[in-house]
């Protein structure tokens, strides 16, 4: 019997009593952390500190019970007002007492990344469907600790940003996923003014993580792109309807030959040439995509494509197109020699 005795004090005795409870924050990424009271329990008065940035939260047998933020406590009744509720505490505080205690880190989590795992597919107001890709980057943080230890970290001993990144992905693509569909964006104007479609998207996904208690802080789009088979197109099409604009391009050829004129030794006197040089390039040009001779009409005769060839190099002697362009529309006009 006296064995059992001292063999009580002593457990007793080298009980640990927790009489600090505070968190310092080692390692990275860290969101929510349990506080380490494996058989130990917390001491009427004990000291609780919590840091900047961080939170403190009281569960007593599963239910979210006192939140504290930064700042020094006593834990009493006074302190611990709704724990004293659950644990139909009057005057009298228990001591020692357990109780559930989550830290959780209010700092801001930058520099996350999200992106389409797969093109998703829109109904463009002006080019029809198309299927584009977009990634960017945003920064949240953990803004209701309730609300994100209920439905997310729980009773885990502790939880990573990792552990929600999925999660949070899944929410920005659904939400980019819903606004492209709606097709009331078209993917120019998008890809043009990428910070009014971030501040658009950003509005949408802010609500979906306040149900998860986070705070979407930062939200950007960084590219916008089609698949490499569409943009081809799409930059073909856009080259056919410049080339297709000869009269403009005519015009701009010989404004530009009147400013260069006026700047020579020869005065406007040499505008003629370059006026003159214009007006051939375009006509040259026309007559080789219509495939009619010195710019007749359409029931002319059809112009020889190496006749054309070759005024297409007088005028690169003269200056008035690159090498390069007509290296290009040497390979076409060769495309029609049978």
């Amino acid at each position: 019997m006296e064995q059992l005795q001292q063999m009580s004090i002593l457990s007793f005795v080298s009980k640990q009593f927790v009489d600090v409870i505070d968190w310092t924050e080692e390692g990275s990424g860290l969101l929510a952390m349990r506080f380490p009271m494996q058989d130990r329990e917390i001491q009427n008065g004990a000291k609780l500190t919590v840091r900047e940035t961080q939170a403190a939260l009281f569960v007593n047998e599963g239910r979210p019970a006192d939140l504290f933020d930064a700042g020094l406590y006593t834990l009493t009744t006074q302190t611990l007002p709704v724990l004293t509720y659950l644990q139909n505490w009057d005057k009298a505080f228990a001591s020692p007492f357990k109780s559930d205690v989550y830290f959780f880190s209010l700092r801001e989590q930058t520099d996350q990344k999200w992106g389409t795992p797969n093109p998703i597919t829109i109904r463009d107001k002006e080019y029809g469907p198309l299927r584009i890709r977009a990634f960017g980057s945003y920064s949240y943080r953990v803004a209701d600790p309730k609300t994100f230890w209920s439905k997310l970290s729980g009773t885990t001993e502790s939880y990573r940003v990792t552990d929600i990144e999925g999660q949070l992905r899944a929410i920005i693509i659904t939400a980019i996923s819903t606004l492209l569909g709606a097709g009331t964006v078209a993917f120019v104007d998008m890809a043009a003014n990428q910070q009014a479609f971030s501040a658009t998207l950003q509005q949408g996904v802010a609500k979906s993580f306040a149900d998860y208690g986070l705070e979407l802080r930062t939200f950007f789009v960084q590219n916008l792109s089609l698949p490499e088979e569409l943009q081809q197109h799409l930059d073909k099409a856009s080259s056919m309807r410049l080339v297709g604009d000869l009269k403009s391009y005519t015009q701009f050829q010989a404004a530009e030959s009147l400013s260069a004129a006026a700047e020579t030794s020869g005065g406007v006197a040499g505008a003629g040439a370059g006026l003159g040089a214009g007006v051939a390039l375009g006509q040259i040009m026309s007559d080789a995509l219509r495939g009619n001779a010195g710019g007749g009409s359409a029931a002319s005769t059809p112009s020889d494509p190496l006749d054309t060839i070759e005024r297409l190099h007088e005028l690169v002697g003269k200056g008035v197109i690159t090498q390069e362009e007509f290296d290009a529309k040497k390979a076409e006009l060769l495309r029609l020699v049978k």
